[in-house]
């Protein structure tokens, strides 16, 4: 039980001066007495909900408070604060001992060479191994090929009959693998129990141009599987830009189509769940990838209680969402995938799949395997993530968007189930219709950089250096007017910077803007450093300056300047002052097309008569805008 709060002695030291050490050694009594009754939040009075809103209204100034809250691309509102939900809430049911098993992934084309990388994980703290086979929807350009040899040489040496994780990425090429993987468990002496072995039939139809998954001639094959043979797989919604909620949606009616197939060919359903694990994807967003895992097991419990079965527990399998992955400045992939591994391991995966911070550039060097080896071994043995089971209960942000999205996704599986299920739902291309419509407000919201991209649409790195990787990343293959194809956040800015690379090898030089910064370094540096971000986000260099006094001097520094276009930068009071008259000095030296960093408000037919023809700002059309640019003479 706490105590009333008790003040604290003022001024502490008051009796030391007084007393000598007799008081000081008193008012160390008096402080250890009251922390052991009394909490640190003791000390402080009571704040209340009401008390915050005050203070936020009045920071505010007569603006909504809805202006404070976002919206996910399901459309759930995300909230600036959540309060504590004191009521019992029922927890996640987690598999297993504490913790994840940590995944390495064995993608490497070459037997040998992913035989190599296995065992070097293996020794240095992986508890499992990730087994993409080459046309899969992990392979990611990679991956083992086809046949027993090849499996057999990447895990020589590996030992098979202590119980080590494994997740098996098929393609329709290598169906056969399950089979050999299985085998060569059972030789070894193990059983398969820690398997996946990855028959996934409707995520190889919303990938690929398959029209139809035998569902039934899948099932009477998983029979044979002492482990997991199913897997309901969710990254083919993610990798396309669908939403958190859509991803639980597949996944789900994913598993049920599953459920029902193993019954047709005489599973007991109590047997039949036991053969299907989950895979979802971890990106960035930590809150609501927390909440999508946590909901991932409710929907399942429901499905399951729907079925006449108690809940059990199931088994997750999180891989780092390779959407969210980009290849310039790709050192932030590493920040991205520790938030990443950090939510799936609080939401409750069984097993952790870090891809490599490289994975978007081509096949990861040891170097890159490393870290995102030890980003799991941080969060697990030097942070302790797995100790608590499910940390997020109770907690009003995690709770309210785990209900939510239990709540949006439900809602579209039963939207599938009255369509007759997800296998029709694919082949009349519904679902992935749903999905490209998120799609392409995310890339709206990317392209005005609503969504940042740190390292490449914001604080782009205009001078990185290359980083290596073991082979390039081979050209994508097209994919049929149905499938689900994978789509990285970062792409439209990254074809930007190509595009800049290849003008600055043509010409040998890289095209400039000169930034027009008018007056005082106080006036100009905000929306100079957001013109010269701008830009460099699109390959186009924007050296600095330290400003310009008048028009004179300004058109001089543009003329000497070789650039062939120029943004202007300012305050507000300067752009009355002598902006326009900037404007005429810049086109009379010769500026071809000229920006204004600012929204021109209701002066923008007197700009544009000065000679500004475009206008850049927060919320802009960036893509749109840089496009032009790299196509201005």
């Amino acid at each position: 039980m706490r105590t009333q709060r008790q003040q604290l002695p003022s001024p502490l030291w008051g009796g030391v001066r007084g007393g000598g050490r007799e008081a000081l050694i008193a008012s160390m009594i008096q402080m250890r007495a009251m922390s052991d009754s009394t909490s640190f939040a003791d000390v402080f009075p009571a704040a209340t909900e009401a008390q915050w809103r005050a203070r936020v209204d009045a920071v505010l100034k007569g603006a909504p408070f809805e202006k404070l809250q976002g919206r996910s691309y399901d459309g759930l509102t995300i909230s600036p604060l959540y309060t504590r939900l004191l009521e019992d809430r029922p927890r996640a049911v987690k598999a297993g001992e504490p913790g994840w098993a940590r995944l390495a992934r064995v993608d490497n084309p070459d037997p040998a060479g992913a035989n190599k990388q296995a065992l070097a994980d293996l020794e240095n703290g992986a508890t499992g191994l990730h087994l993409v086979c080459a046309g899969s929807m992990g392979a990611y350009g990679f991956g083992l090929p086809a046949g027993r040899q090849a499996l057999e040489q990447a895990l020589e040496g590996v030992a098979l009959d202590v119980g080590l994780a494994f997740e098996l990425d098929l393609s329709p090429q290598s169906i056969d693998s399950a089979r050999h993987l299985a085998d060569l468990i059972a030789e070894a002496g193990g059983d398969g129990a820690n398997v996946t072995f990855g028959h996934d039939p409707l995520g190889q139809m919303a990938i690929s141009s398959v029209a139809n998954a035998d569902l039934a001639a899948a099932a009477k094959l998983a029979m044979a599987f002492n482990g997991r043979a199913f897997v309901a797989d969710g990254r083919a919604v993610n990798g396309a830009g669908g939403s958190e909620a859509q991803e639980l949606a597949f996944v789900v009616a994913s598993a049920l189509a599953y459920l029902r197939a193993l019954e047709g060919v005489g599973a007991d359903l109590s047997v039949a769940r036991g053969k299907i694990g989950f895979r979802l994807s971890a990106d960035a967003d930590e809150i609501l990838g927390v909440a999508k895992l946590r909901a991932l097991r409710r929907l399942w419990a429901r499905v399951e209680e729907a079925c006449g079965l108690t809940a059990a527990p199931i088994h997750i399998h999180a891989e780092t969402s390779f959407r969210m992955m980009s290849r310039r400045d790709p050192w932030v992939n590493i920040l991205r995938a520790t938030v990443a591994c950090f939510s799936a391991g609080l939401g409750g995966a069984d097993a952790v799949t870090v891809l490599p911070f490289t994975q978007a550039l081509g096949l990861p060097d040891d170097f890159a395997r490393r870290i995102a080896r030890n980003t799991q071994a941080v969060l697990l043995e030097e942070s302790s993530l797995g100790r608590v089971a499910d940390p997020a209960a109770g907690a009003g942000s995690f709770e309210t968007l785990t209900d939510a999205l239990c709540e949006a996704a439900w809602a579209l599986v039963q939207e599938t189930e009255k369509a007759s299920g997800l296998h029709n739902a694919l082949a009349s291309g519904a679902f992935q219709a749903k999905v490209a419509t998120v799609q392409a407000a995310r890339a709206r919201a990317i392209a005005h950089r609503k969504d940042p991209i740190t390292g490449t649409s914001e604080f782009p790195n205009i001078a990185e250096a290359p980083v290596e990787v073991l082979a390039p990343m081979p050209a994508a293959a097209p994919a049929s007017a149905l499938a689900l194809a994978p789509h990285r956040d970062a792409q439209a800015f990254e074809a930007l910077r190509d595009r800049a690379d290849a003008q600055a090898a043509e010409k040998g030089a890289r095209r400039s803007v000169f930034l027009a910064n008018l007056g005082p370094i106080a006036a100009f540096t905000a929306r100079s450093m957001f013109a010269k971000n701008f830009f460099e986000a699109g390959g186009i260099v924007a050296p600095g300056n330290e400003g310009f006094a008048d028009e004179a001097s300004l058109a001089e520094a543009f003329k000497a300047s070789g650039a062939a276009f120029a943004c202007i930068c300012s305050s507000d009071p300067v752009y009355e002052d002598w902006g326009q008259k900037a404007a005429r000095a810049l086109a009379k030296a010769g500026a071809r097309h000229i920006y204004l960093a600012g929204r021109p408000g209701a002066a923008e037919a007197a700009w544009k008569e000065a000679g500004v023809s475009g206008f850049i700002f927060a919320g802009c059309d960036v893509v749109a805008v840089l496009d032009e640019a790299l196509r201005l003479a």
